[in-house]
């Protein structure tokens, strides 16, 4: 009898033992998720909404979690204040101007604070310290503009709709075009005109191109004309004696006028 009560004992005692053994480790386990033993700061932020945010979720630094939220409150008339718990291995790189701002755990995930660095010439938070909010667009916020975005994109399909059925009926100049063969000949004539005129404006500059080559050419005739001195001078004293022959000739039938009257 002595021995089954000893066996019963040892037993439960067994049984107490890992018991408590797979509590200790069940404690240690959640302490490290949440980080319950390792040394941190408190720090603490004012939103205007929170957009769903609990106490115990996640505080990322630079794509690494840093820190857990430790309180919700509310703050003010209309205002929430969010207390978190930051390591202190992290504080070093969060400075006293860094800002927070609500973010999710992936797109549908629970809701996050993301803390920005900072300014590198500000001093480092300490605890106690209140960060100001980074302004972000919330996930509402968000599907809200995409609502507005697929109503302006069924907007403008209904316009380009309505624009083929019209073009298609012949209204306006564009329907016209495709509906009127006779106004889409005369609009193949003005493009045809169009490119000759082109053509014809090319081969003149083309022309131009070669004259002014031409009088460039040092021995050419016009070159002379224009920088020689001496045939400039000839040409300017022919010009004088055509003149004065004109005008002789002009008075010479003056006279023969004045005298058969």
């Amino acid at each position: 009898m002595q021995v089954t009560d000893n066996r019963r004992n040892i037993t439960v005692g067994v049984f107490i033992f890992i018991g408590l053994v797979i509590f200790v480790l069940g404690i240690f386990t959640l302490g490290s998720q949440k980080k319950a033993f390792i040394k941190s700061i408190t720090i603490d932020v004012v939103f205007n909404d929170v957009n769903g945010l609990k106490e115990g979720g996640n505080v990322w630094f630079a794509g690494v979690k840093v820190g857990t939220i430790k309180k919700i409150t509310f703050y003010g008339a209309s205002q929430v204040q969010v207390a978190m718990n930051v390591e202190q291995e992290a504080q070093k790189y969060i400075h006293k101007d860094a800002a927070a701002s609500i973010s999710s755990d992936g797109l549908i995930g629970n809701k996050i604070i993301v803390v920005t660095a900072g300014s590198l010439h500000a001093p480092v938070i300490e605890n106690g310290d209140r960060i100001k909010v980074n302004v972000t667009l919330s996930t509402d916020e968000i599907m809200k503009t995409f609502q507005v975005n697929n109503k302006n994109l069924v907007d403008i399909t209904t316009d380009f709709k309505t624009l083929a059925a019209n073009m298609v009926a012949g209204k306006g100049t564009a329907g016209a075009l495709l509906a009127d063969e006779q106004l889409a000949n005369s609009f193949k004539l003005i493009v045809q005109n169009l490119k000759k005129t082109t053509e014809a404006t090319n081969k003149i500059a083309i022309d131009l191109n070669t004259f002014s080559q031409t009088l460039n050419t040092k021995d050419g005739l016009a070159n002379k004309m224009l920088t020689d001195t001496v045939i400039f001078a000839r040409l300017q004293a022919s010009a004088d004696e055509l003149q004065k022959t004109a005008k002789s000739a002009s008075e010479l039938t003056d006279n023969l006028t004045t005298a058969s009257a």
